[in-house]
């Protein structure tokens, strides 16, 4: 089958990180173009390239099947807009776009023009998220009540690197940065909730965005709870999940991300997989017995977003991550900030 002729969008971190490594190490793709605005460092790793500099070569190039934005949050938007009405199918890096009323357009459109649009959450492939799924959906913890999610890190002095995340532009911030993973995730395990509860501020003095989140999200018989702050050096766990016949705690993090940055590819029987140090913790009741044990983390694999696009382009397969998941992410965000500046709890529309 002929592979699908792609271009990225921007040569910076996430397109190095999370996007390149993959389109390049599967077969079902190829890597035809890099829009790169100022220079030409792409073509130093990548000779064989087109290189452009302007989205119009991207859009006027009629071989180029797919077009992955991994641009800065203010672009996502217009960028995909362009790129569906030229007739190209688009991959969206998280958030899906700044607004709600951009995403809903977003979403209309892919539909109008019948080309796949898809929000890259490639943290539903990570290891602790599957394995909290395969933890729940087994009931081994009875009917769940609470789930607690960190996404915390120690950074207290400036990014020297993405630092128009730290600029006050529309998308900027910890939550636009990190909500949206612990968003679908949530989505993925749980639905749509019924109302939202936000603490979104600025923690360090020099801070102009938000750098600290806690939200809610209210179900009839579950409370879920949404957190990072840039201000733990001392990292407790990253999940915990409680439910009427146990609970299920989980430390560390999935080990893919560091190898990417570390320039590893992402090939081999053993990509993604788990530290046995990081297994998590299982403390429940199984056929009217207490266990408490380590439970093995499922494997992950950020590879099998790609894979689960190439079917969707090249043979129909239903799309797994659609843009009406990148529409309900952006909506809770919406109502997260209105959440917190209103100091009360919002039902969900």
């Amino acid at each position: 089958m002929v592979p699908i002729s792609t271009c990225v969008v921007s040569y910076g971190i996430s397109s190095k990180t999370f996007h390149l490594p993959f389109l390049t190490t599967q077969s079902g793709y190829s890597l035809d173009m890099i829009l790169e605005r100022s220079g030409s460092t792409a073509l130093e790793k990548f000779p064989s390239i087109k290189l452009a500099h302007a989205f119009e070569d991207v859009l006027s190039d009629a071989s180029i099947e797919l077009v992955v934005i991994t641009s800065p949050n203010t672009t996502h938007f217009t960028y995909a807009k362009s790129a569906l009405l030229a007739g190209k199918h688009v991959v969206v890096e998280k958030p899906f776009t700044t607004t709600h009323a951009e995403a809903l357009e977003l979403v209309a459109l892919a539909e109008q023009t019948g080309k796949i649009c898809s929000v890259f959450h490639n943290r539903r492939y990570v290891a602790d998220f599957l394995t909290m799924k395969q933890v729940i959906e087994t009931g081994l913890l009875g009917e769940v009540k609470e789930f607690f999610a960190h996404y915390d890190r120690f950074r207290p002095d400036p990014r020297t690197y993405g630092v128009w995340r730290e600029h006050e532009l529309p998308g900027s911030g910890v939550f636009f940065d990190l909500g949206p993973h612990l968003i679908d995730q949530a989505l993925v395990l749980f639905g749509m909730p019924s109302a939202i509860t936000a603490d979104i501020r600025r923690m360090k003095d020099y801070s102009k965005v938000d750098d600290y989140f806690d939200v809610r999200l209210h179900y009839d018989s579950l409370i879920v709870t949404l957190h990072s702050s840039m201000l733990v050096r001392e990292m407790g766990p990253r999940y915990m999940i409680h439910g009427t016949k146990g609970s299920f705690i989980k430390h560390g993090e999935d080990p893919q991300e560091e190898l990417l940055k570390a320039g590893h590819l992402p090939v081999g029987p053993d990509w993604g997989k788990e530290d046995p140090q990081s297994y998590g913790l299982l403390h429940t009741e199984i056929n009217g017995e207490l266990v408490r044990q380590i439970y093995p983390s499922v494997q992950g694999g950020f590879g099998k977003y790609y894979e689960h696009l190439h079917a969707s382009i090249r043979n129909g397969a239903p799309l797994q991550e659609t843009p009406e998941h990148g529409r309900r992410v952006i909506q809770l965000i919406e109502c997260a900030f209105e959440s917190s500046r209103q100091r009360r709890t919002i039902d969900i529309g």
